[in-house]
């Protein structure tokens, strides 16, 4: 679970991540085993906190040992947007 303070909660940049990713979860929570949940809320943390490198990393562990997770990750509308705009920092 996430902690928020105030100065995160008020960032536009979080609250959408935070949204997209519950959006995620409501769909596929069901389906998310332990090492999955894991992984998820590291994707989540990496992209609020606009961390290229380990967002980058955490994609790769998904493709290479969550393969379902990855397509689902890619194919969710406003977690592909997310990953555009990052993908615009140099990602």
């Amino acid at each position: 679970m996430i902690e928020e303070d105030d100065t995160e909660s008020d960032d536009p940049h979080r609250v959408r991540v935070d949204a997209a990713f519950a959006s995620f979860a409501d769909r596929h929570g069901d389906r998310l085993d332990a090492p999955g949940q894991g992984l998820l809320d590291r994707l989540r943390s990496a992209a609020a906190d606009k961390d290229r490198e380990r967002l980058r990393a955490h994609l790769t562990e998904a493709k290479e040992k969550h393969g379902w997770l990855y397509r689902e990750l890619a194919e969710h509308p406003a977690l592909a947007t997310l990953l555009d705009e990052l993908a615009l920092w140099g990602f």
